[in-house]
């Protein structure tokens, strides 16, 4: 098993900037991926941006530009630098941690909620 421990949420004016962490612990994987997910009230779970243990990263549309996601693979810690906020942004974020050993494993933080408002 897996645990996520998110951090950083909050409530912050259009233009502001937040940093997400997400801390892993437990039975990790060397090779893995970590991910920001978003939900909106009403609206699907959607993928903010990912970055695999080799330090690739990939991006939503909607964020590129404006946010930008790294890690600390000696602190198995994920972060999400979100600058430029607009109030489209605000939503509840997870953190996921993804591997594959024979089948995909997936695993969840409880969210931290990002409100973008004036």
């Amino acid at each position: 098993q897996v645990q996520l421990v998110e951090s950083g949420g909050g409530l912050v004016q259009p233009g502001g900037s937040l940093r997400l962490s997400c801390a892993a612990s437990g039975r990790l994987f060397n090779i893995n991926t970590m991910r920001w997910y978003r939900q909106a009230p009403g609206k699907q779970r959607e993928l903010v941006a990912g970055i695999t243990s080799s330090s690739t990263t990939m991006y939503a549309d909607s964020v590129k530009g404006r946010f930008t996601i790294s890690r600390d693979n000696a602190k198995n810690t994920v972060y999400l630098q979100m600058n430029s906020l607009k109030p489209e942004d605000t939503a509840i974020y997870y953190c996921n941690y993804h591997y594959w050993n024979i089948r995909p494993y997936d695993f969840w933080g409880q969210g931290t909620q990002v409100t973008v408002s004036s």
